[in-house]
């Protein structure tokens, strides 16, 4: 951890919080991501979402959960005198990092579960969210032989297919100068006076995704020259990716990730 802790420092090293300045001038409060408009254009890249080869089963992850709790395998969470167990809903769904789960999993597409289902990929006027695909879900939770996409951080394989994109699109290429932000949300609620920026290159980005400080991608990564800007909020299955009709047109093209545009949010 401190060798991986020094190596981000000395590739990426903290930058002033006032480097956020124009972005907080254009999108208003960051404290869950700065949420740029187009640039002028924009896309959302959905984040994974994984099937297991014998696909849904009719257990969903709340009942497997309380399964486990009632033969003693997992024990409850109490916090403050509070069973979450018996007042929550075990939806399968998670915050921060994530990746592929391993064998005999396979990404599943959105476009995919939204023609099995018959709900949209993200419903009119809404974000790319837990609210998504209420037809998948039994009672709140997803089939157990579905993982769902995490909230607040990209998945490490679009985040690498993703920046690999933007280093296509960018006129420095591999040096293109960058900027990264952690909203306070990701540290902890720690950093709302001195907000959290590191400066590096777009080609040194794949380290960004394992902050030891932080179990999220960052929140926002933009261009030094501003060219594009991407926003993955702390609430939402989805990053938004703004910039040149190219770039957008590259993200909504590409067969490594999922990307669509959503007429509630240009």
């Amino acid at each position: 951890m401190p060798e991986e802790s020094n190596l981000l420092s000395d590739l990426w090293p903290l930058a002033p919080s006032g480097t956020t300045d124009w972005l907080l001038e254009l999108c208003g409060d960051g404290l869950t991501g700065f949420m740029p408009p187009a640039m002028p254009d924009a896309a959302w890249v959905l984040n994974a979402m994984y099937e297991h080869e014998h696909g849904p089963t009719e257990v969903s992850h709340h009942e497997y959960h309380q399964e486990r709790l009632a033969e003693g395998s997992i024990q409850p969470r109490i916090v403050g005198g509070i069973d979450f167990a018996a007042v929550g809903i075990a939806t399968g769904g998670g915050l921060g990092r994530a990746g592929h789960p391993g064998p005999s999993w396979r990404r599943l597409p959105w476009a995919e579960l939204a023609r099995r289902t018959g709900d949209p990929v993200v419903p009119d006027g809404l974000l790319p969210s837990y609210r998504c695909f209420p037809s998948a879900k039994r009672k709140g939770s997803w089939p157990l032989g579905i993982e769902p996409p995490t909230e607040g951080s990209v998945d490490r394989e679009t985040w690498n297919r993703l920046t690999g994109i933007l280093t296509e699109y960018s006129f420095a290429g591999t040096d293109t100068l960058c900027l990264a932000y952690y909203n306070p949300m990701t540290l902890g609620a720690t950093e709302f006076e001195n907000l959290h920026v590191r400066a590096g290159r777009l080609s040194d980005a794949e380290i960004l995704y394992d902050n030891p400080e932080a179990d999220f991608s960052p929140s926002n990564l933009w261009a030094e020259d501003r060219s594009w800007v991407l926003c993955t909020d702390y609430d939402l299955w989805a990053t938004k990716v703004a910039g040149p009709p190219a770039l957008i047109e590259a993200l909504l093209n590409d067969t490594g990730i999922e990307a669509v545009q959503l007429p509630c949010a240009p």
